[in-house]
């Protein structure tokens, strides 16, 4: 592919990481692109969002919680391909926010340390943010 044939597809997301160090991860729901595998929840960056307001939106939309941008800290990032784009996963860590999280769009939730992502089946974009993750909490 040519630079000029790259459709990057931006994707915010957050790891959400309780007193107890654990991090919140989502399970896809059925009828949805990889459904049943885990994820950070989060999502796509609108037209006219930054970064950090989208994933305000998802995490309200997604978990019903409530967060300001101030508390994202960016983290790091994964590049992958996906169905002819190319998919750009922003990842940012978060420690505090409003509410109790809930699956609104997921079939479940669970709060797990970040040694035992590598155990769970997760989409190909997520499982290289694992290692800089479990690193950094």
């Amino acid at each position: 592919m040519t630079r000029a044939e790259v459709q990057l597809f931006p994707i915010v997301a957050a790891a959400l990481v309780d007193g107890d160090g654990r991090v919140l991860v989502q399970q896809r729901p059925p009828a949805t692109p990889m459904a049943g595998l885990w994820e950070f929840p989060g999502g796509k960056i609108e037209d006219a969002e930054t970064p950090e307001s989208a994933l305000v939106r998802e995490l309200r939309e997604e978990l019903g919680i409530d967060t300001e941008e101030s508390c994202l800290a960016p983290a790091t990032f994964a590049s992958a391909p996906l169905d002819g784009q190319h998919l750009l996963l922003l990842l940012y860590v978060c420690r505090k926010w409003r509410g109790t999280p809930q699956p609104l769009h997921a079939s479940a939730l669970k709060w797990v340390r970040p040694p035992e992502l590598f155990r769970l089946e997760m989409p190909p974009a997520d499982i290289p943010l694992i290692g800089i993750l479990d690193a950094l909490i």
